[in-house]
């Protein structure tokens, strides 16, 4: 009888491999397994996903499933979405409305709209990157944690320019009662259940990965050492509390790590960390210059190889993928405008998706990109900085609205997407 059993469940297995577990975006020596296969994509940054999905200030659930639609027509089903936002509100230069008001405080008029995107991206078989701090200031982020753990008021870069910024916020990898706060947030973020579809969180496909932060910094080299621990301890407590998922850091590369690449590669080794990331801003790392976005876009394009490259060689040694999950291009003349040309642009991300494209064709390390970011079908007001009331765009309230968005209006930018998005299919 037993063997019986033990012969009917092994055929069992062999016909229907997937198990739970599958139903999860996981990773295997290596490379990204989804619904069994190996998964390669080219996704968007979407921060503002649970604002819009919000019946609140700035909530528009009409116009998000238009959005979700209109990015599943051509074939993106990787968003990369800030949880909530941090700290009082009408602060210029940050995103409103806040999620997290003060420690322990919430807005569940955002947590409905994180239920509400990730219940509409589960019926879309789409995935989302959750990111849970910020070290810039437009989310609030570390600044919020620092002000709270009785750090005194933070500065800020549109008020006291970025390196008092800086300063301020390398205080935060050994300000131990900053991150028992952020770990509080932790914890009740990943603990939560979905109010319309009843799961809980750790329990719900539609979440690829927990990100500890977007563009986590030490902001000097001697904050290093406690930066990585506090990284470690951010994972650890992640996997306790949610098994199923994947966790990523949400670094820049060795930009975010004071370009210490032995630094980076601690941070990526961790056995809590499932995959790497990268981000890679050409304008603002000075490889193309605004009044000449079309004539450097070749030295943006060798630039931009060569970081890549550097990293996938830790990425090779470390048997982890690579998702460059940020990178933006100017519209051409530096213009900001809806209907803007963006020859700059296409060119590009042309680029970049090429070279997933070509990794995924080899089985290579480099899984994926998140360019940033979808605009969609909003109407700017105001171009040069975010009011309140305004539309969302792909720019954050710091950033001129249109300047790395792309639009449902950019046809030729939209082309490119879904061209290479196509290719990729075939390929896998």
């Amino acid at each position: 009888m037993k063997l019986k059993m033990f012969l009917l469940l092994a055929m069992a297995s062999m016909l229907f491999p997937a198990s739970a577990q599958s139903r999860f975006v996981t990773v295997k020596d290596g490379h990204f397994l989804k619904d069994g296969k190996p998964y390669y994509y080219i996704g968007t940054n979407f921060w503002y996903g649970a604002i819009l999905g919000s019946e609140g200030q700035g909530g528009n659930r009409k116009r998000l499933v238009k959005e979700l639609d209109l990015m599943k027509q051509m074939g993106i089903d990787n968003l990369r979405v800030l949880v909530g936002s941090d700290g009082e509100r009408g602060v210029t230069t940050k995103v409103e409305p806040t999620l997290q008001v003060q420690p322990g405080v919430y807005n569940d008029t955002i947590l409905a709209g994180l239920d509400f995107l990730l219940q509409e991206m589960g019926k879309r078989g789409m995935v989302a990157v959750l990111y849970l701090n910020n070290s810039w200031e437009w989310s609030g982020g570390y600044g919020f944690y620092l002000e709270h753990a009785g750090a005194g008021k933070q500065p800020r870069p549109n008020e006291d320019g970025y390196p008092a910024f800086m300063e301020a916020m390398s205080k935060y990898a050994t300000n131990e009662k900053a991150h028992q706060l952020f770990y509080d947030y932790v914890r009740f973020i990943l603990s939560r259940t979905n109010r319309y579809t009843g799961k809980a969180y750790k329990d719900d496909p539609a979440i690829m990965s927990w990100q500890i932060g977007n563009e986590p910094r030490a902001f000097s080299k001697e904050a290093i050492p406690a930066f990585e621990k506090w990284l470690a301890e951010a994972s650890s407590l992640i996997r306790s509390l949610d098994p199923n998922h994947l966790i990523s850091i949400g670094s820049e590369g060795s930009w975010g790590c004071e370009n210490d690449w032995g630094c980076y590669e601690r941070i990526c080794a961790d056995k809590n960390i499932d995959y790497c990331n990268i981000h890679l801003w050409p304008y603002n790392w000075s490889w193309a210059r605004k009044d000449h976005l079309i004539e450097d876009l070749p030295n943006a394009k060798e630039h931009t190889k060569d970081y890549i490259d550097r990293h996938l060689a830790i990425c090779a040694r470390l048997k982890k993928p690579l998702v460059m999950e940020e990178f933006g291009y100017p519209r051409d003349g530096f213009k900001f405008d809806l209907g803007t040309p963006t020859k700059g642009r296409d060119g590009f991300y042309e680029y970049v998706f090429s070279l997933v494209g070509d990794n995924a064709a080899s089985g290579g390390f480099f899984a994926g990109c998140n360019f940033w970011g979808w605009g969609g079908l909003a109407k700017p007001r105001h171009p040069e900085q975010w009011q309140v009331g305004d539309d969302y765009t792909g720019d954050p309230a710091q950033e001129a609205q249109g300047l790395n968005s792309v639009f449902a209006g950019d046809k030729s930018t939209l082309q490119v997407i879904k061209r290479e998005v196509e290719r990729m299919k075939k390929i896998h």
